[in-house]
């Protein structure tokens, strides 16, 4: 532990070391100790044995391949996965109900409430790392700070296996002294956006007049990253949330230059956004697509409609049309993750019907309110019926039902993400 005790540092955030691969490992005691890495065509995690060959999240197992020889490579059992992550938020729950979890593997805490009971809250992270170990056996690291968005660095910092609190005095002290990758959605394009303006620690970021980073970043980027930089985070830890946004995203070893495959990704995506938006009883008037390339870089392309849609086939369409036009950025890079994105969302429960009118002129016909997108909403709606009667396999598209797959089950999907 680094740090000392921290009075008014109420905030934990509780983050399984290496998840996926360290519940491979101890499910399978031969693993222990050796560089492993949970996936298909791609890595979807990866063990800090293999990560110091330089295997990351996201990367295709042919690369990782080739930086660690010796990786072994194990399909994964989400069944596993979702048991244990309830256990450890089980432990979590015994220390304070303020619990938020925001994955399968990390949590926020808040333990104001509890400092009566339980001690300062450095004794009750450590209370916390114990128990999780002894019932689990699963290692958790954690950060303690006054603010979400600095017990989650710390928790960064004090990765793997180890806890790391922030006295409110010390606050600065610790986070200026970092590099500017370690804030929290500070990925590596955003990154190489501040090394060329000479920022790469959170101090240079910090003493960067905002308005400049305004112009490089976005006004909205700019101006959250500068108040990150000095600690300015009001969040409170909220035990649930109200879905402002409904995505799915999938990344791929190879093919990526391959329209047609894309397409049959971009299809998969939108089926398993529209079945949650039907089954929430909500429908998008915004679609957003992410399309990451090789390099790690990435284009992000969106729309906002005149009415908002829920069907698979007009969120597909669009999402095709967008994906389209951020690959026609890519100067020949391939595509290695794409991404949808619904946001704007809106009840559904009963969506009005327009008159034909303009659909006679040649308007777009994906308005939820056409005549055509509400016969696709009943149709999806039916096969959303009988897949949770049957299965989900029991009915689908045939473009994707006849393709063949690659065995990365939807719930790894989005491991990937993690760049």
């Amino acid at each position: 532990m680094r740090g000392g005790m921290a009075e008014g540092a109420p905030i934990l955030h509780v983050d399984l070391d290496a998840f996926y691969a360290s519940v491979e490992q101890l499910r399978n005691p031969a693993l222990r100790g050796k560089p492993i890495a949970v996936g298909g065509g791609v890595v979807l995690a990866a063990s800090y044995e293999a990560r110091q060959f330089g295997v990351r999240s996201a990367m295709p197992l042919r690369r990782a391949r080739q930086l660690c020889p010796r990786l072994i490579v194990v399909p994964g059992d989400f069944s596993e996965y979702g048991p244990l992550s309830e256990r450890v938020m089980d432990v979590c729950r015994r220390f304070t109900p303020l619990v938020e979890q925001i994955s399968i593997d990390e949590a926020f805490l808040d333990v104001s409430g509890s400092i009566h009971l339980f001690g300062p809250s450095a004794e009750i992270a450590a209370r916390l790392r114990h128990e999780v170990k002894d019932e689990t056996g699963l290692v958790v690291s954690v950060g303690v700070a006054r603010t979400k968005f600095l017990a989650k660095v710390a928790s960064r910092v004090a990765k793997p296996d180890g806890m790391l609190v922030v006295a409110p005095d010390d606050e600065l002290a610790f986070l200026h002294s970092l590099p500017v990758g370690l804030i929290w959605g500070v990925g590596p394009v955003t990154e190489a956006k501040l090394a060329q303006l000479g920022i790469t620690t959170v101090a240079e970021l910090a003493h960067t007049d905002r308005r400049t980073l305004e112009r490089h970043l976005g006004p909205g980027a700019g101006a959250h990253l500068h108040a990150l930089a000095w600690n300015r985070d009001p969040r409170p830890v909220v035990t649930h949330h109200r879905a402002k946004s409904v995505g799915a995203q999938s990344a791929f070893g190879g093919g990526g230059h391959d329209r047609g495959l894309r397409r049959r990704v971009l299809l998969d995506l939108a089926e398993r956004v529209g079945s949650r938006l039907r089954k929430k009883g909500r429908a998008a008037r915004t679609i957003t697509v992410r399309v990451r390339f090789d390099d790690m870089s990435s284009v992000t392309r969106s729309v906002s409609l005149r009415a908002p849609v829920a069907t698979t086939p007009a969120i597909a369409s669009i999402a095709g049309h967008l994906a389209d036009a951020g690959v026609a950025e890519s100067a020949g890079r391939d595509v290695t993750l794409l991404a949808i994105s619904t946001s704007n969302l809106t009840t559904s429960p009963h969506l009005q019907l327009e008159l034909p009118f303009a659909e006679l002129l040649g308007a777009d016909l994906l308005r939820a309110g056409s005549a055509q997108e509400r016969s696709r909403q009943g149709l999806d709606e039916a096969v959303d019926a009988l897949r949770r009667r049957f299965g989900k396999e029991a009915v689908g598209r045939a473009s994707l039902l006849l393709q063949h797959r690659r065995g990365v089950p939807d719930e790894f999907r989005d491991l990937a993400s993690k760049d």
